[in-house]
């Protein structure tokens, strides 16, 4: 039989004692116009990526020609890898937000504020994709969220702030 052991404590910072860096409250000024800001940078962003992917299907099919219709398996994978690509080197990057979100002065931040990881930046493009397809009236849950809050925004611990 073996002996139950403990593990020592776990070092670094506890974030579930840990209160949100961005109070509506007491800093209202970071949640002004952001809905309606994320509306035109979101905007700004889809012919980004629209571009962008179509740019990577001309290259999959030339690469398609010259492998011998091998590469064209991958005509399935080239929207999600660029759009999923796309959010984790921008938000996750170092201005912590995407080109649109950029233009219109916002920046996303982990609820705790800390940066946003490019794994994390791609979970909540993920999350923010099939909440898109599948449960557009989800994204209505920023109307009455103080912090502006879509609810993949709550599932991946992020929030977005007006720079300003």
């Amino acid at each position: 039989m073996t002996d139950q052991k403990t593990f020592p404590p776990r070092s670094g910072t506890d974030y579930s004692e840990q209160p949100n860096a961005y109070d509506p409250v007491t800093q209202p000024r970071l949640f002004r116009g952001v809905i309606r800001k994320r509306i035109v940078a979101f905007i700004v962003d889809a012919i980004i990526i629209l571009v962008l992917t179509t740019v990577a299907y001309v290259v999959v099919g030339l690469l398609g020609i010259l492998t011998l219709g091998l590469a064209w398996l991958l005509f399935g994978l080239v929207f999600p890898a660029v759009g999923l690509g796309y959010n984790a080197l921008t938000i996750g990057g170092v201005n912590s937000a995407t080109i649109g979100q950029r233009m219109m002065g916002l920046e996303v931040r982990m609820w705790f504020g800390g940066r946003v990881t490019p794994l994390i930046a791609a979970f909540h493009a993920l999350l923010f994709w099939f909440s898109l397809a599948i449960f557009c009236p989800i994204l209505l849950w920023a109307l009455f969220d103080p912090r502006k809050r879509c609810l993949h925004d709550i599932l991946a611990g992020v929030v977005v702030i007006d720079r300003v």
